[in-house]
């Protein structure tokens, strides 16, 4: 893990489509940050993306997670292809 210390409007760039601006401190323990990313990469506080992943973890019911585990290499599924009745 990279730690860092910055001021208030100071950046850090991730790569070279990610910035981090300092936005404000408050009290020494408050951080307000802004985040410049491409719109195709999602940016979320913890909480939230947990709870995305919760969310979709039991929207999917993990079917179709389980029916790709069992895919063979050749793209057909083991369970499709068992001659049980």
């Amino acid at each position: 893990m990279l730690i860092l210390r910055r001021k208030i409007g100071q950046v850090i760039t991730i790569n070279d489509n990610i910035r981090i601006i300092i936005q404000d401190v408050q009290n020494e323990h408050i951080v307000r940050i802004g985040i410049e990313a491409p719109p195709d990469i999602p940016v979320h506080r913890m909480e939230i993306y947990n709870l995305i992943q919760q969310e979709n973890a039991s929207a999917g019911g993990g079917g179709a997670l389980n029916w790709l585990k069992g895919a063979s290499s050749d793209g057909s599924n083991s369970d499709e292809n068992s001659d049980e009745t």
